[in-house]
């Protein structure tokens, strides 16, 4: 096979920039400065910012276009650079070794209420006194920058011992870092399995977290390549389930049990959150009503042999609270704030025993 620019450029046009859905070709990110010798290739990318989030997801899809539109046979001399800064291809070798305790926050199917459960337990757990971070691992659907009030806000990067690090964002008291934070949120991600990993892997091995007490993570919905990018990058403390009553969703909360016991795996269940295990209207805070089904959670957690964490009652204030980007567990006086606190100590209590 002949190889020649033009082919290059072909290839790499399949290659889109996550911040903008461009292909990186149209968006002028490829120097014209392509070197070819016999089957091997070696270019340049440019990008805006020498601490762009993406530069290690957009080399490796790069890489990967050329080998699946050209062909296995061409060789990519050294790595791809990246003007004005080098690649780091290098992942610490302990990840997150500031924090003590890494703990996800996971559902089996959308739409439980996780990111809420992750967001107020972050903040319930805060308010025993420890230092906290939220990382927001639903790539797909980032929902922590406007349960926290923080949409508009640009992370930016220092120098920690020679190597560039995102700063994670603070707010009312909590280390936070999304990738909402990169991204135009009006525009859907459209992304392969390798640059969702990569990204992933760049939230929490190239963040300043510090020291930190608690780092929760807030999980994408099922089993598919996050959970397993994370099992394999950081030492999880544990995770847990996060259900609702009904008989579909239980489905789905045995399958989360069954994947992160499978011997493969092997990160301990620390239990089960039943959201929304019953409806209490503001009016009349006495009662309950099980619109979704009764304890269906608790059974289940029973059958399992794991804890049952907490139940979390359906109400208005919880939904108001995390539109208006102020997580309810911050009012002390709000009896979903008392809650979200036994669920913190119940965790708490599991890892510090």
């Amino acid at each position: 096979m002949t190889l020649y620019p033009k082919l290059i450029l072909d290839a790499l046009s399949h290659v889109r920039y996550p911040g903008t859905g461009i292909d990186v070709v149209s968006a002028n990110m490829v120097e014209d400065n392509i070197r070819i010798e016999g089957n091997k290739v070696s270019f340049s990318l440019i990008f805006e910012k020498p601490t762009d989030p993406f530069i290690k997801s957009v080399v490796k899809a790069c890489e990967q276009a050329i080998l699946t539109y050209i062909g296995p046979e061409v060789e990519i001399v050294g790595n791809i650079s990246v003007k004005n800064k080098e690649v780091q291809q290098k992942v610490q070798e302990k990840p997150l070794q500031g924090v003590k305790h890494i703990v996800a926050v996971f559902s089996g199917k959308g739409g439980v209420g996780k990111s809420t459960v992750a967001a107020n337990l972050s903040v319930a757990m805060m308010k025993l006194g420890y230092r906290v971070g939220l990382l927001d691992a639903d790539i797909y659907g980032p929902s922590v920058p406007k349960m926290f009030h923080v949409e508009e806000v640009q992370p930016y990067v220092e120098k920690v011992n020679g190597k560039d690090l995102i700063v994670p964002v603070e707010q009312y008291g909590l280390k936070i870092l999304s990738i909402g934070f990169f991204v135009d949120r009006t525009n859907a991600l459209v992304w392969r399995g390798a640059m969702i990993t990569t990204a992933i892997k760049q939230l929490m091995n190239d963040a300043n977290w510090g020291e930190l007490d608690y780092l929760f993570l807030d999980m994408p919905p099922g089993t598919g390549d996050i959970p397993l990018t994370v099992v394999q990058t950081v030492k999880l403390s544990g995770v847990i389930i996060v259900g609702t009553p009904q008989e579909v969703a239980l489905a789905d909360v045995r399958k989360g049990i069954n994947m992160f016991t499978n011997k493969n795996i092997d990160v301990p269940v620390l239990g089960v959150v039943e959201n929304m295990a019953w409806f209490t209207p503001a009016e009349l805070p006495s009662n309950k009503y099980y619109i979704f089904g009764k304890e269906g959670c608790k059974r289940l957690a029973e059958e399992m042999k794991v804890p049952l964490l907490a139940q979390i009652p359906l109400v208005q204030s919880v939904c108001e609270s995390g539109d208006a980007g102020r997580p309810i567990a911050l009012n002390d006086e709000s009896p979903m704030a008392l809650a979200f606190q036994t669920l913190a100590k119940n965790v708490d209590a599991l890892l510090n025993k």
